[in-house]
């Protein structure tokens, strides 16, 4: 994801609604998340699609990874020789 330009990249609800499609073309141009304000504080982000969906795949590959971290901390890991066995058994 781009750096956030705060000067271009946060605006107030007001303004954001006065210019829509602007906002749209923007983001979707830049792929950098505009944040919303609502009375001086942050209130929404807005972005492009596939800048969420990449964030949204990292989040899931770190929380594999965590989950990995426990499974092993805990003795539950398995070796390699043991899964090429079991593709073995089922190909």
């Amino acid at each position: 994801m781009h750096n956030i330009q705060i000067d271009q990249d946060i605006q107030p609800l007001s303004e954001f609604r006065s210019k829509v499609a602007f906002y749209f073309e923007n983001i979707k141009k830049h792929k950098r998340p505009l944040i919303i304000t609502q009375n001086g504080k942050g209130a929404a982000v807005l972005l492009n699609v596939s800048t969420y969906q990449a964030m949204v795949d990292k989040i899931e590959m770190l929380e594999d990874i965590k989950l990995a971290e426990e499974q092993i901390g805990g003795g539950q890991e398995i070796t390699h020789h043991a899964v090429k066995q079991n593709f073995a058994k089922k190909g």
